[in-house]
């Protein structure tokens, strides 16, 4: 399996990989600082050797890159790669603006997370609400802002699966999982959030900025979409 080098270093921006295998234009290298699409976030793109990687996709635990040039990757070798890092850090500052937002809404509402889509300059998200009032949403984002500017840290751990399913407000995710997976990775978003999580985040919550909050619908009998953007 590929070594995740943003699980150890989420701001590890290039690095040196072997190739393992090329199959059309996906590639698979021994360790990789390319986070994959998933979770709702869409994947890094930028460059391996010379060729450009378009989109990163995990299918049953392995990473692949998916790239422009495949001709110019050869098995068995070591290339450099370099993600689109301003793309990437904001990613992560959406993500972890996400996490704190369906964190505080659903302590204030009982709302569950019916969807996301984490994008870098918009992000939206989903929540399992009959009635919405955008008096209390804006009360709601007015309480993430605090959490922003209280400069609040987030560390990532991992436990073991057996103690994730156990420990209230994880199982929802855990459950989602491949039984496979023996140890679940945590981000801890000090004492606002903490949940089973495979994505990218920043290191200190006043690395976010300032969230805004742009319209929200109507999509359903119980779903209300929230789009925010970060400044």
């Amino acid at each position: 399996m590929t070594r995740r080098i943003y699980w150890e270093d989420m701001y590890a921006k290039e690095f040196d990989g072997k190739v393992v295998s090329v199959d059309g234009n996906r590639v698979v290298l021994d360790q990789t600082t390319f986070y994959p699409r998933g979770g709702g976030l869409v994947s890094d793109i930028g460059k391996l050797g010379d060729a450009n990687v378009t989109e990163v996709v995990k299918e049953n635990e392995e990473i692949y890159h998916v790239v422009d040039n495949p001709g110019a990757l050869k098995v068995g070798e070591t290339v450099h790669g370099t993600i689109d890092w301003d793309r990437r850090y904001k990613l992560m500052k959406m993500h972890t603006t996400a996490h704190i937002l369906c964190s505080i809404v659903n302590k204030e509402t009982g709302a569950l997370i019916t969807g996301n889509q984490i994008n870098p300059d918009e992000s939206r998200i989903d929540f399992n609400l009959e009635q919405f009032d955008r008096e209390k949403l804006s009360d709601y984002v007015a309480a993430a802002n605090a959490v922003v500017t209280r400069g609040v840290d987030v560390r990532t751990y991992f436990m073991k699966r057996e103690e994730a399913l156990a420990t209230p407000g994880l199982v929802k995710l855990a459950n989602a999982l491949p039984p496979s997976v023996a140890e679940l990775r945590i981000v801890q978003i000090g004492d606002v959030d903490t949940q089973a999580d495979g994505g990218v985040h920043v290191g200190n919550t006043r690395e976010i900025g300032e969230i805004v909050v742009g319209k929200a619908e109507n999509k359903g009998k119980s779903n209300r979409r929230v789009y925010f953007s970060l400044k």
